[in-house]
């Protein structure tokens, strides 16, 4: 379980292509201090923690999640953001995130308002029960509060720390993010569903 609050930027060293996995070996200020099994987020994504040497961890990422979420898209100096689980004495900063993530969404505009920046994301219709506004959404393992989503957009306010200190200062227009939608309304919107069809 993650909070969605990154605690480190991570550099992709290596890629190992191994059947249909990919190893990523990733050097990042916290990659000493993990331990091998221990569970990261990576972009979103929660991975195992399976080699560590000089200040790099290595984790594999099986063909399901390369399908789903962006990892495929990361090459060699590739920045990622990272966050170890959370401890049952913490505080709990962002949200409840499992770092399962749903899909990719697609970002459509991007505007500099001079203090704070607009991220706009196109998402599969699908998904609008899951889109409650003012409710939360963690993309790219960010936990951040969703503004107006309508007509299969939605958009996120991203102030200056979350811009310098994670991924978003490389996302434009085009690219592509991991969504993990909100844990507790994916399960009220799937009882409600099973209620509905009896």
């Amino acid at each position: 379980m993650f909070s969605g609050i990154v605690e480190a930027l991570g550099q992709v060293k290596k890629i190992e292509i191994e059947g249909t996995n990919k190893s990523f070996h990733i050097a990042s200020p916290i990659s000493t201090e993990l331990y091998i099994d221990q569970s990261v987020s990576h972009n979103g994504v929660c991975l195992t923690v399976v080699q560590m040497y000089e200040g790099v961890h290595v984790v594999t990422a099986v063909e399901e999640t390369l399908i789903k979420a962006n990892l495929h898209n990361l090459n060699e100096g590739s920045l990622v953001n990272l966050e170890r689980s959370v401890s049952l004495n913490t505080r709990l900063d962002g949200h409840m995130v499992q770092g399962h993530v749903d899909s990719t969404i697609e970002c459509v505009h991007k505007e500099d308002k001079d203090g704070s920046w607009i991220f706009e994301f196109s998402y599969d219709h699908k998904d609008d029960a899951l889109l409650v506004d003012k409710g939360s959404i963690c993309i790219n393992g960010v936990s951040l509060t969703l503004i107006d989503p309508s007509d299969g957009t939605f958009a996120v306010t991203i102030i200056p720390y979350t811009y310098e200190h994670t991924i978003f200062k490389q996302i434009e227009v085009g690219h592509r993010a991991n969504v993990e939608f909100d844990i507790i309304g994916k399960y009220v919107h799937k009882y409600l569903s099973k209620v509905k069809a009896v």
